[in-house]
Parts: C-alpha cells; sequence; structure tokens
C-alpha cells in the first residue's frame, strides 16, 4: 500500500524511527510523500531519494556518528573559550559536517536539489527566528526570493536539525533582506508536522501515517514548574509541542505510531551500539503493535 509519512524530531533518537520504517516496509508498505522536523528530515530526505529502512539503518550503523561534531578549533588558550564562541556563533557545532554527511549520501542516489524527486514529495519544517516564522521548505523559499527547486535538500535538513545552542544557526541571505535570515531546529515550532499532510483543511488522497518519539499520555503530563531551569524546559516544551497539538486530534491519533522516549538524550550523538539497537528494536515494537489495530 501507498501512503504518505511524517517523521516527528528528536535528535539522536530517530534511531527509532528507522526500525518502524523498517517494519511498515516488511508489510508492504511504501511512502509516495514524505515530511519531517530535524531528525525526521534526515529520514524523511534520504526515504525520497530513494533510499529504503534497511539500507539506512545500515548506512547509520557503519558511520561514527560523533564525526558529525565539528567543533570550531578554540582560538585562546582558555577553559571557557568554548564559551565565547558559542555567544558569537550561537552554536557550539558548526554543521557542516551534518550537511556534508546528508549530501553525499543524497549525491550517492543522484539527488542534490529539490528539482532532482517529484514535485511535493518532500517537506522539511525549520525555524526563521530573525523573522519568527514557521518555514515549510522548499516552499516558503519563495518569501526570501530563493528558487525552491534550486535548493539543496542538505541545507535544508541542516536547516531543520540545528539545535539552538548546540548546532550554529543557518543563514540565508536571499533577495529580501540585507543582513540576511537566521533558521534553527524546526521542532522549535512544529516537532510533528502531521498537519502538512492530515488536517481539515488539507485533502487527503491517500493514507497518513506519523512516527512521533513521544507516547500518547505523555502529551497530556503536566509539567513541573518549581524554579528557573524548569521552566526553561517547560517553555521550550510548549513551543515545541503546541502548535502540534492543535492539530493531534481523537481522527489522526489513531494514523500515529508513538514511540516512546525517556531515557535518551536527543544530543547523545556518542550513542554506543547497544543503544541504537535498543532505540531501533523500540521503533519496531511499536510498530507491530500499532499495524495489528490500525484500520485504513
Amino acid at each position: 500500500m501507498i501512503i504518505d509519512g511524517v517523521f516527528s524530531g528528536g535528535g539522536i533518537k530517530g534511531f527509532a524511527l528507522i526500525g518502524a520504517i523498517q517494519v511498515l516496509e516488511e508489510k508492504g508498505f511504501s511512502f509516495n510523500r514524505t515530511a519531517g522536523t530535524s531528525a525526521g528530515s534526515i529520514i524523511a530526505a534520504f526515504i525520497a531519494a530513494g533510499y529504503n529502512g534497511q539500507e539506512i539503518n545500515q548506512m547509520l550503523n557503519d558511520m561514527d556518528i560523533g564525526v558529525l561534531l565539528d567543533r570550531r578549533h578554540d582560538w585562546l588558550p582558555i577553559p571557557f573559550a568554548k564559551w565565547l564562541l558559542l555567544y558569537w556563533k550561537l552554536g557550539l557545532y558548526k554543521g557542516d559536517a551534518l550537511e556534508k554527511w546528508v549530501g553525499d549520501t543524497l549525491a550517492a542516489k543522484g539527488v542534490r536539489t529539490f528539482i532532482d524527486i517529484p514535485f511535493q514529495s518532500l517537506r522539511i519544517i525549520a525555524s526563521d527566528i530573525t523573522n519568527g516564522r514557521l518555514v515549510v521548505l522548499p516552499d516558503d523559499l519563495e518569501i526570501y526570493g530563493i528558487d525552491p527547486a534550486a535548493f539543496p535538500i542538505a541545507k535544508a535538513v541542516r536547516m531543520s536539525c540545528s539545535i539552538p545552542y548546540f548546532f550554529e544557526p543557518v543563514k540565508l541571505n536571499g533577495t529580501k533582506r540585507k543582513f540576511g535570515n537566521l533558521f534553527v531546529d524546526g521542532g522549535v515550532l512544529s516537532n510533528f508536522p502531521m498537519w502538512l499532510f492530515d488536517s481539515d483543511h488539507v485533502k487527503k488522497v491517500r493514507p497518513v501515517l506519523g512516527i512521533k518519539l513521544s507516547a500518547d499520555d505523555e502529551r497530556k503530563k503536566p509539567q513541573k514548574i518549581e524554579n528557573a531551569i524548569e521552566m526553561f524546559n517547560a517553555l521550550f516544551k510548549t513551543m515545541k509541542d503546541a502548535h502540534d497539538s492543535r492539530y493531534i486530534s481523537r481522527k489522526h491519533v489513531k494514523n500515529i505510531i508513538f514511540v516512546p522516549m525517556k531515557e535518551i538524550s536527543a544530543t547523545d550523538f556518542l550513542l554506543n551500539e547497544e543503544s541504537k539497537a535498543i532505540l531501533i528494536n523500540r521503533g519496531r515494537h511499536c510498530a507491530q503493535a500499532f499495524l495489528r489495530r490500525w484500520s485504513y
């Protein structure tokens, strides 16, 4: 069966998405269109380029994820030099290595820009913090005077994956603003863009299935706020989840594979092989349980 797929963000926890996708493919499902945020944008882009779940799994298992952490060289021989760089560069890591890896992987399938894949087969979410705007790539690039078809998919993925303060924001100059626009992780504004393919205002032409890296009951759990740090965490979670929660009604929940995520950090890029296997198997288990009750 041909479906549209939506994949949530979650940083390194995205390994669980791969396990769920493998199960779907084993059961005869294939993707016509994909959409994603952050880690989900990587998976969505690879699928749009022609990779299957097994190939993505093998590719990630064969590489050292740590090489994606391209820290800038400290220019001052003092302990807090990296924090000075963070102040000026707005991120601990550049993000160049991530973009290059995604670009090289897509190029192996002959895919570089959005013109190399079917029209609107891939949608990626990013956050424009210069203008306070949720951005759907490649569609919204015209706002900045940029040709969507000629835009590199790897650049779009990097924009969506630029976790605030972890990776440096991506700057696009375009033609509409003299000093450029800064983009960060799409999860800041929409971590699970199910609304792109499945909402009351979008005509659904085929089944839409989402994979979300958080349990259904976790969405309803109140935040504990007793100090400034807990307040900051609650503010960030509200920004990340509130927009999507408006669109995930009871009608949509039945089409979402919820994968519980609690004990692994989204930025743990030094994940060992055992933890990777746990995540993949968790995704597989949740997808198998979902398909036993899913009515499409």
